[in-house]
């Protein structure tokens, strides 16, 4: 996975409509740019090279800055003239390659939101829920007549609380519309029977993005609990409570949910799937770990009665179900006005999204100013009703074509990884045949579903954008529920196909590539060669998320998704052992002072990364243009291959952003995901010259050597 830009792990409105224009319909390219309607990249042969006697100028030279030693920092090296010309605007956390994509395609698609909502539409059609959303979303007057007025029901549940058990009652009411608390529950895939969808229950309930936020000494980290702190003071407030109520009220939220942080396990302890897996039935799970609440009947009330359901973390729950119960209500009220009022206030009169923009936006992320408020309708919209989005975007910009020669390149990427596990002197043979067998039941799915998502029946109207975010946080919620009881619906896509994302799914065994992560921005593809290519694609994107599925997390599954021991305890050890090696060189990088990578936390990450330059680059070197050896912009093939990797990484982020992600994310920061893979990597030694003491360089005996 892929998160670079600013909103992570969702759907970002990313593809290069313009480019899509100027270049011919070929195929789009795999990279952390974005889709190109009926323009691709060419990965395969030596056409995408230009012509001998043209000359195209070359991209990567005006990314590059070679005043810095690319032995010292190759991510300087490759991308700093561009950062430098490129910085972070005010309106925005963070700025990279994908976000000057996604300027183009704003305007394209809220050409097509403007019409929509312009247009008479037949109630219940595409174009009727595009056009509302977005009318609605931008109706800013009809926002400031209501205020808090769209939470009326649900700020009326609350105030009704007269007991623990009360409260209960309202964290299950208020889960159907999306609001965090306590716990987080859903219906997925048996980790250990991946062909049952099975209730999965997890620790949650956390205003801070992560557990170590309540904890860490951090100078930064102790500001932003601060802020925390007088920011659910200012919601309170705008709900109608006094100054000095709302603060005593904001200390005392404060000191409940630190009680939960307390009982959570860490960010890298999340990562352990035998740890996370723990089965039970529903009364088990009362009986056992959560007397206050009878999960059978509140289960019951969904509609669904599993025999059973996985626990993630029970000691969390057994804390949590004694806290509460030891908790004033009038606590536990003002915990649920606060998350009810701030998962909602982007919706509401511009007091509450001021507020919810000065905590998450500057307190927590550094922008200095709001984004324009089309620009987060039109990433709400993708979040709402993206597949709808989605259906618009292929037909007009990812021809069939496309899809056929990304599906073609999974294959070559496979093939490589094949090879390279027949070539293993640390895997036993018996270890070796499982490995292979899951390697070729790996599923790929290239730019777009071949079955859409039904959003028949999510209903948009007018009457606010608060009440359109609820409809369509009702809708995911019973499309989750429905799924309990039926088969495994293995053709489903967890995201759109204009999202700036990939994912490998361990449950399914499968990668998944929408198409907007295919293009290199503003850059025809007759002007990407095979180089470029292959580290900007085969390498960042399809060759890590191949690797996902043999990661430290990834490789506990089977070819049949299933959670198994099929190592032997021999090669576990073994792998273990060269994983420790990059836990150790991540733990050692500090981003900020006082402030290291979690090795052990991005581990699966940067053994993905580390994976996926290794198979682009085997692939890349049965091209005719490695083959050839000419120099294209006074660099060698090999050099433009990991100049390709790091165009995939440009991208820069301000310090308030880079502190939470360090805390709250299993992904190193960019700079660091070209540093540490390419330290590992004996060829890119060779490419640039790299010498024994530069930053650059690790002895023979740290490197790491897993795939």
């Amino acid at each position: 996975m892929r998160p670079v830009q600013p909103s992570l792990r969702r759907a970002l409105l990313a593809t290069a409509l313009a480019v899509c224009i100027a270049a011919p319909a070929t195929a789009a390219d795999a990279g952390t740019a974005t889709a190109t309607g009926g323009t691709a990249r060419s990965h395969g042969g030596s056409d995408a090279v230009p012509a001998a006697g043209k000359s195209a100028p070359d991209f990567l030279a005006s990314h590059m800055d070679r005043s810095v030693d690319p032995g010292v920092d190759f991510f300087e090296y490759a991308n700093g003239a561009w950062l430098k010309a490129n910085p972070i605007p005010s309106s925005e956390s963070a700025w990279g390659i994908g976000n000057a994509v996604d300027e183009q395609l704003y305007a394209s698609l809220r050409t097509i939101n403007e019409d929509a909502a312009k247009a008479a539409a037949t109630p219940g059609t595409d174009q009727q829920k595009i056009g509302d959303f977005w009318a609605t979303a931008m109706d800013t007057a009809l926002a400031e007549r209501l205020g808090a007025a769209p939470l009326r029901e649900p700020l009326a549940r609350i105030d009704a609380i007269a007991t623990p058990a009360d409260a209960i009652d309202a964290v299950f009411a208020f889960k159907p519309i999306g609001v965090g608390g306590l716990f987080r529950i859903g219906v997925g895939q048996d980790d250990k029977a991946s062909d049952t969808m099975a209730v999965n229950i997890r620790q949650g309930g956390l205003g801070l993005p992560e557990r170590d936020f309540y904890f860490n000494p951090e100078q930064g980290v102790a500001k932003i609990r601060a802020e925390y702190v007088d920011h659910i003071a200012r919601s309170l407030q705008l709900l109608g409570r006094d100054e000095a109520g709302a603060k005593a009220a904001a200390a005392r939220v404060m000191q409940f949910e630190t009680a939960l942080a307390t009982a959570s396990r860490k960010l890298a302890d999340l990562r352990d799937p035998e740890k996370n897996y723990n089965r039970m039935s529903p009364a088990e799970l009362t009986a056992k770990v959560t007397p206050s609440i009878d999960w059978t009947a509140r289960l019951g009330a969904w509609g669904i009665h599993p025999d059973y359901v996985i626990v993630g973390q029970p000691e969390f729950l057994a804390a949590m179900d004694k806290l509460v119960a030891a908790t004033p209500v009038p606590v536990l009220q003002d915990y649920l006005r606060y998350h009810l009022v701030d998962d909602y206030a982007p919706y509401l009169s511009q007091a509450f999204d001021q507020e919810h923009f000065r905590f998450h936006g500057q307190a927590m992320s550094g922008q200095k100013e709001q984004r324009e408020r089309w620009k987060r309708a039109l990433d709400e919209e993708g979040d709402a009703m993206g597949m709808v989005l989605g259906r618009i975007f292929v037909k007009e910009y990812f021809p069939e074509a496309s899809k056929q020669r990304y599906t073609a390149m999974v294959e070559a990427i496979r093939g490589t990884l094949r090879d390279r596990i027949e070539r293993l002197d640390w895997m036993g043979a018996g270890t070796k045949e499982k490995a292979l067998a899951k390697l070729a039941a790996i599923t790929p799915k290239v730019g777009y579903p071949d079955k859409w998502k039904d959003y028949s029946a999510l209903q948009v109207g007018r009457e606010s954008y608060a009440a359109n975010m609820m409809s369509a946080a009702r809708w995911r919620f019973q499309d989750n529920l429905a799924k309990f009881g039926k088969p495994v619906d293995r053709t489903e896509w967890e995201m759109t196909p204009q999202t700036y994302n990939a994912y490998y799914n361990p449950s399914n065994n499968e990668i998944v590539l929408p198409a907007a992560i295919f293009t290199v921005p503003g850059v025809p593809d007759a002007q990407v060669d095979d180089a470029v290519a292959y580290g900007y694609a085969a390498a960042s994107t399809i060759g890590h998320e191949i690797t996902h599925g043999f990661d430290d997390e990834g490789r506990q599954y089977d070819a049949k998704g299933n959670l198994s021991g099929w190592w032997t305890k021999e090669d576990e050890a073994r792998f273990n052992a060269a994983a420790q090696k990059m836990v150790a060189q991540f733990d050692a990088y500090e981003p900020l002072p006082g402030l290291h990578i979690n090795g052990k936390a991005s581990l699966g990450e940067n053994i993905a990364d580390y994976g996926g330059v290794l198979l682009g680059l085997e692939a890349f070197k049965k091209t005719d243009q490695y083959k050839a050896g000419k120099e294209i912009g006074g660099l060698t093939p090999t050099q433009r291959y990991f100049l390709g990797y790091a165009l995939g990484w440009l991208y820069q982020q301000r310090d308030e952003r880079l502190r939470a992600r360090l805390l709250s994310d299993v992904h190193a920061p960019a700079k660091w995901r070209v540093l540490g893979p390419m330290s590992n990597i004996p060829e890119f030694y060779e490419a640039f010259g790299v010498k024994p003491g530069q930053p650059m360089w690790r002895p023979e005996d740290q490197r790491v050597h897993i795939w």
